[in-house]
Order: C-alpha cells, then sequence, then structure tokens
C-alpha cells in the first residue's frame, strides 16, 4: 500500500497531501530543494547497518517515531558504501561487493515509508586509523600527494582520528565534485548532506603544542604565494582566510555540478553552529547559506544549557536567505544527568529548535534504537536501558508532532 505523506508549510500555514513514493523527489521541491517542511531528521551512520535488513529496519523505526529525512551515510573516509565507480568497497562490508547496494536499498525502504533519504558524505576525510589502508586502490595508496603536509615537509601522521585531503588543489576539488555528482545522478536521493565540509584539524590529527600546520606542500604554497604574495607565516590572518576560501570553493563548486546533474536534489552541510569556532577549521557555512551554495545549515549545536542553545541559534536566522537553518541536536552532551533527565533536556531543545526555525535533526540513530555499531554503542545493559529510556521520553513527543504537522 502506498503510504500518503503529509508536507506541511509551517510557515506559509499551507498543506498539501500527497501519495509519497513515486512523487517524493519532486514534491519536496515545493519546499527548499529536497527536504521536507518542516525538516524533522535524523543522521543514520555507516556503523548502524551490516545487512538489507538492517536498513528497513531502520526506515520502519524512522517512520514510526515521526521522522520525515534520514541522513544516511554511505561514505567516511575515501571508501563507500555503494556501487562506486571511483572508491574502492568500505572496510566496513569486507572491502569487496557485499552483494546488495546499502544507498539503493535505503532509497527504496526511505520511500516507500514518505522518507526523504539524504545521502549523508564525509567530504574531507580520505582514511581512518594507525595502519594504512591494504588496498592499493584506496585514496591514501593512490594519491599520496594529495593528502596534508606539513611545513617540515612530512605528511599527516596516521592516528585514531582522520587523515585528509588538501582541497587547496585543483585536483581534489575536481575529483571530489565528480564522486558526489555520480551519486547524486546514478542515485534516487532527495538530496547530498556533506559532513567534515572542513579541516578536520583538531587534535591528534593535528597534535596539541605542536606547531604543526596543513597543507604546506610545495604546491599549496606556490599557489598562496601567486594569489597574495605572501608566505603562510607573514600573515597568519591572510592564511587563515585563504585556507577557508578553498574549503568554500569547493562547495560552490559541488553546488554547480549539482545544479547540472539534478536540480531537485537539495544540498545541505552539517556545520559548527558557533562562527569562530568554526572558522578554526576554516568553515565558513554562513557565507554558504547568503551566498546560497547550500539549502541548509544542519547546525551541530551540541550543548545542555537551553539559553546557550538559543544564543546560538538566534546569529543564523539575521542572516538574508533563503536556506534552511536546522538545529541538530545530540544526546551525548549530557554525561552528567541522569538518563531521564537527559532526554528530557533533549525533547525541551527539540522544542526551542522548532519554536525559532520549525525545524531539528538528531545525533543519532544508534542513541535511540539497537544497531549493530559496536565501536559507538557498547553491547551492555546501560546502554540498552539507556536508549529504552530516551524511546519512552522522547517517541510520544515525536508522534504529537507528526500528528501536529499533518
Amino acid at each position: 500500500m502506498i503510504r500518503l505523506m503529509t508536507l506541511y508549510r509551517a510557515r506559509g500555514l499551507r498543506k498539501v497531501a500527497v501519495a509519497a513514493a513515486p512523487l517524493l523527489g519532486l514534491l519536496v521541491g515545493c519546499s527548499t530543494a529536497g527536504l521536507p517542511d518542516p525538516v524533522r531528521a535524523i543522521w543514520v551512520t555507516r556503523y548502524d547497518y551490516e545487512s538489507p535488513m538492517d536498513v528497513e529496519r531502520i526506515m520502519d523505526d524512522c517512520a514510526d517515531a515521526g521522522f520525515n529525512t534520514v541522513l544516511f551515510q554511505v561514505r567516511g573516509n575515501g571508501t563507500a558504501f555503494y556501487n562506486s565507480p571511483f572508491e574502492p568497497w568500505a572496510d566496513e562490508l569486507g572491502g569487496r561487493d557485499p552483494g546488495w547496494d546499502p544507498l539503493t536499498t535505503a532509497c527504496d525502504a526511505a520511500h516507500d515509508r514518505g522518507i526523504s533519504l539524504h545521502a549523508w558524505v564525509n567530504v574531507m576525510p580520505a582514511w581512518h586509523g594507525k595502519r594504512p589502508p591494504a588496498n592499493p586502490e584506496q585514496l591514501y595508496n593512490k594519491h599520496p600527494d594529495w593528502f596534508w603536509y606539513d611545513q617540515n615537509g612530512k605528511r599527516q601522521a596516521l592516528s585514531s582520528f582522520y587523515v585528509s585531503l588538501n582541497p587547496a588543489l585543483p585536483e581534489v576539488r575536481d575529483y571530489l565534485t565528480e564522486v558526489f555528482a555520480d551519486i547524486v545522478a546514478r542515485y534516487d536521493v532527495d538530496g547530498l548532506h556533506m559532513d567534515y565540509i572542513r579541516f578536520p584539524n583538531e587534535p591528534p590529527a593535528t597534535p596539541r603544542r605542536s606547531g604543526l600546520d596543513y597543507p604546506r606542500d610545495e604546491r599549496t604554497l606556490a599557489m598562496y604565494k601567486e594569489q597574495t604574495g605572501l608566505t603562510p607565516d607573514a600573515d597568519e590572518e591572510s592564511w587563515d582566510r585563504w585556507r577557508t576560501a578553498q574549503v568554500t570553493r569547493l562547495v560552490r563548486q559541488i553546488r554547480a555540478r549539482l545544479r547540472a546533474t539534478k536540480p531537485r536534489v537539495g544540498l545541505t552541510a552539517a556545520v559548527g553552529s558557533v562562527r569562530e569556532r568554526a572558522l578554526h577549521h576554516f568553515q565558513d557555512g554562513r557565507a554558504w547559506l547568503q551566498e546560497g551554495l547550500i539549502d541548509a545549515a544542519l547546525l551541530m549545536n551540541y550543548t545542555d544549557d537551553p539559553d546557550q542553545f538559543i544564543e546560538r541559534i538566534e546569529p543564523w536566522l539575521e542572516l538574508e536567505t533563503k536556506g534552511r537553518v536546522v538545529p541538530g541536536l545530540w544526546f551525548g552532551r549530557h554525561p552528567d544527568k541522569s538518563i531521564d533527565d537527559a532526554a528530557r533536556t533533549v525533547c525541551r531543545q527539540i522544542e526551542l529548535a522548532r519554536e525559532r526555525t520549525g525545524d531539528f535533526c538528531i545525533f543519532a540513530y544508534s542513541s535511540l534504537f539497537e544497531s549493530p555499531d559496536e565501536k559507538l554503542v557498547r553491547r551492555d545493559e546501560e546502554q540498552r536501558t539507556r536508549r529504552a529510556a530516551r524511546r519512552t521520553i522522547l517517541l510520544p513527543s515525536l508522534r504529537e508532532m507528526r500528528a501536529a504537522d499533518s
């Protein structure tokens, strides 16, 4: 049976009821490209599924809870959770074709349930862990010159975090644009969601007090010198602005290509809610919204303080833009609260997000539902109890919102 989906125009107080599955991609265009209105979104990580049955269960859980948008991760560190002509299959899937395509399965399962499906990609990270990839076709092995090099000429060290691509290089920007355009061209996605669309330069990627600075390879320094007449050490603020501009240049290129490939598909980005902190990672999401480079900024607004939660949202609402501001919430910022109090904190933040923007996005699926993820979610009774308590408190509220939206 074809499920019916109601797209509720919160700001215009209009409703349109439609058959969701076959027409979803066209109908979401009635709102911001690729996004229903209002947005009730959730992030689903690449660790949350191992089989087609996992994906079906995920979409059942999300639909039952009242979510209308799923950000489904299909690229983590230069490997793919879909059939890519550019990158090898993810090690988590055995490093080879698993006999099914997670992204195709997710698109079909989401649309069958009237859910908007956005392919979530980590942009800059290209490997993770202390050992190099075994596959010679993986970017770390195939294109070592595309990665970060410090002022001593040394390549960024492998660690427990990501090593990343250098967006200052034109060939890197071209490559990433092709990878993402391919997803949009071949899969029935409603949107592309960019994460780590910045420099992942936090520790241990750049160890504290190490003095290391990236990218300082000869080509990058020559381009910077040609464009500014400076060296990085001559004017640190100029160097920072230039690196920020390279990330924005990549976003602009991806946007242009996606518009040419499939205009109805939305482009969103996970961004730091505090601009000053985001700029430390050379990310300027506010500029992307103002220029119309993204359809929505999903704010990583992770705080327990409700006043601070609102204070971080307000500057975004002052922008003159057609793009959406979607506050993101995370269960992980409540270590000192009881299980019930932490869940109620998230409920309160959802209410505040709806009051100020109409929209919200929750991190993450594995915080609410059972997951095969063994890296991020411990399979012990305490974690199961926490998830159950969160569901008991949060799901009735989410379902009431769905009823109000319709």
